[in-house]
């Protein structure tokens, strides 16, 4: 396919901005007008022709002006769009709501595709990883009120996550030093895909006499796991696909039914930034939508993505550096942090797996 001339790129670029503006199909007298005397529409009308037997323009209705497809729309960010660079307001809000809280990998997506969706005033969908071939780092239980016993799990790509129990009795001291010590030789440096269901089985029958009163906490711990091997997706600011007539009802419906595929479509999209126009994305997108995706990555390994979700008529030229800069900043602090707990001597070393409670009644059941 031959690229259009450089006249025929001008109207191109027109029609496209002009489409992002009003979202209305563009006329050859409008962008006749744009250029004062220097093209006829006549000649506009041919160049408009062109580009829609190239594939870049479509006249939606007989009588009425083009409007542009995804190939139109992709040639255009790729060769003639202009990127607004961001404010120092914008930079501002990024610093103070990202750079400055939570490290935890999830929390920094979820803050992320929060703070992208008020900036950009579109849908946001975001997918993490499975996490099952991360380490756990380091198990922690402390008392959060009374017969309430909270357990913290820390992984090596800096996840941190924590459940709160509740026991039947509260536990004393030796109870609790018992759980730290015997949590620690047992998951310490396991991978989260090898604590398995026979694996919680084990543990819990090497619990012995400690098994009513500890289980529970055990089990939050598991839970935590659990939740880490699934890969997580959210969708924010939904419903602007509904005001902006991106998705009718029943197709709105279906896409936020229908998150686990979603989630598979984020995780398909190669490293760096990617544009999914209309039926490209298969049956979760329509014509007339546009997906602007970008992964995260924790060092060199890719653990998420988040991507606006908009019509076709998006300003790119303003939202691409927005997921850009947030992408580069959320994957900064994803491997600065994993480079802080690395740096971290551990602790407490791993011991073998099935340690039984007579291997520890003789040691001190203080607090570690």
């Amino acid at each position: 396919m031959k690229e259009p001339d450089l006249r025929r790129l001008k109207v191109l670029k027109s029609v496209i901005e002009r489409y992002i503006e009003n979202g209305e199909p563009v006329g050859s007298k409008a962008v006749a007008d744009q250029f004062g005397q220097a093209i006829s529409s006549a000649t506009v009308r041919n160049d408009m022709a062109m580009l829609e037997k190239l594939g870049y323009l479509v006249q939606p209705h007989t009588s009425a002006g083009r409007i542009p497809t995804g190939l139109g729309c992709r040639f255009y960010i790729s060769h003639l769009m202009l990127r607004e660079p961001l404010s120092d307001l914008d930079r501002e809000a990024i610093e103070s709501q990202i750079v400055k809280g939570d490290l935890n990998p999830r929390t920094l997506l979820s803050n992320a595709t929060d703070l992208l969706a008020e900036l950009t005033d579109c849908a946001v969908v975001s997918a993490m990883g499975e996490m099952g071939r991360t380490i756990i780092t380091r198990v922690d239980a402390f008392p959060a009120g009374r017969r309430l016993y909270a357990v913290l799990v820390i992984t090596s790509g800096g996840t941190v996550e924590n459940r709160v129990c509740r026991l039947d009795f509260d536990l004393d001291r030796e109870q609790i030093g018992f759980f730290l010590r015997f949590i620690r030789e047992n998951l310490v440096g396991l991978r989260i895909e090898e604590l398995t269901d026979e694996r919680m089985v084990e543990l819990g029958l090497a619990l012995g006499s400690y098994t009513v009163a500890l289980a529970p906490l055990l089990y939050g711990v598991y839970d935590i796991t659990c939740g880490l091997r699934r890969q997580r997706v959210e969708i924010k600011n939904e419903t602007s696909l509904l005001r902006r007539g991106v998705l009718p009802s029943r197709q709105y419906a279906e896409l936020v039914g229908r998150q686990e595929e979603l989630g598979a479509l984020l995780s398909r999209q190669e490293e760096g930034l990617s544009i999914i126009f209309g039926r490209e994305g298969g049956s979760l997108a329509a014509e007339g939508s546009s997906l602007i995706v970008s992964t995260c990555r924790q060092g060199s390994r890719a653990v998420g993505a988040f991507g606006v979700l908009g019509p076709l008529r998006m300003d790119y030229g303003r939202i691409i550096p927005f997921v850009e800069y947030l992408s580069d900043t959320v994957t900064r602090l994803m491997t600065e942090g994993l480079d802080e707990d690395r740096s971290k001597p551990s602790r407490v070393g791993r011991g073998p797996t099935g340690l039984a409670p007579s291997d520890l009644r003789g040691q001190d059941a203080g607090w570690p």
